[in-house]
């Protein structure tokens, strides 16, 4: 199994609150990386990146994803294991772009645990925010800034593409996702069939026909009763517990090719609850792929 390389993407260019930029030094400070080690993990944060001098947020974000992509297809070809810490989640652009030059610009799978389907595109976004458009760009759709960035666009192909924890979204983004055929695990689809299941129907659908596959995780999926320290905060999200629980079949995957927590707003937590709740996940996730 891989060594993990940690890459801090420090930037909230994406965002209407631009707190999330913060959130990688904060859970390097509450102690991400001794929590890996302490697992027997052998572990290294290599990198913060951090927006320079931008002139609008298109600029910043292709430029943080253009570096991003760069940084992660360098820890995958070296045979890391990457674990990229946001920044808000147009991030992600970089994130997967730069897995799926590594790879060979072969199919990959993703699962997208997030509150929102961060499929909008410029067209249909009532915000014009960057962070809930990642998920389109990388399926193609959306700025040509942001849709180019990598080896070859798409990046993914939506046959591989899963979200799970969806409860807040626009008719736009979810037409273009139902156009595509991705498969949405809403949350009402949760609580009627459980996590567990829809986590194993989420593995059957990123392993086929693919070379492997991703996690991303917007910290928002989870409910700000219990994680308030989000960036977005939706009610009625997924409990912490059941996350955890749920994740247990990817531990150790030897098909997982990366993992992103992202959207992690130190200035909106309580008492550091959305911190170690992330670092949970983090070891949840990472404990058992290297030991020493």
């Amino acid at each position: 199994m891989r060594p993990i390389q940690i890459i801090g993407a420090a930037s909230g260019w994406g965002a209407q609150d631009r707190g999330c930029a913060d959130g990688p030094d904060a859970l390097r400070d509450a102690g991400l990386l001794s929590r890996l080690h302490d697992k027997g993990l052998i572990a290294a944060w290599t990198d913060t990146l951090r927006p320079g001098v931008a002139n609008d947020p298109t600029q910043a974000v292709s430029v943080m994803c253009t570096r991003l992509a760069q940084s992660v297809y360098a820890s995958v070809v070296s045979e890391h294991f990457p674990l990229i810490i946001g920044g808000d989640h147009s991030c992600a652009i970089g994130t997967w772009s730069g897995v799926h030059r590594a790879i060979g610009n072969v199919p990959f799978g993703l699962i997208w645990i997030d509150a929102h389907m961060d499929s909008h595109t410029p067209q249909t976004s009532p915000s014009g925010a960057l962070h809930g458009m990642p998920l389109a760009c990388l399926l193609g759709h959306g700025l040509p800034a942001l849709t180019g960035i990598g080896s070859r666009p798409p990046q993914l192909l939506p046959q591989h593409v899963c979200l799970i924890g969806v409860r807040s979204f626009e008719a736009g983004e979810a037409a273009l996702l139902a156009r595509l055929n991705v498969r949405v695990f809403d949350m009402a689809e949760i609580r009627r069939r459980g996590m567990e299941a829809v986590v194993a129907d989420a593995l059957e659908i990123v392993q086929r026909d693919t070379a492997g596959f991703g996690v991303s995780i917007d910290l928002d999926a989870l409910d700000p009763r219990e994680d308030p320290g989000v960036g977005s905060p939706v009610a009625d999200g997924l409990l912490g517990g059941e996350l955890l629980a749920s994740l247990r079949p990817l531990q150790q995957h030897p098909a997982l090719l990366g993992l992103e927590l992202m959207e992690y707003n130190p200035h909106r937590d309580q008492h550091q609850a959305t911190a170690h709740m992330a670092l949970d996940l983090a070891q949840a996730l990472l404990e058992g792929r290297q030991l020493l």
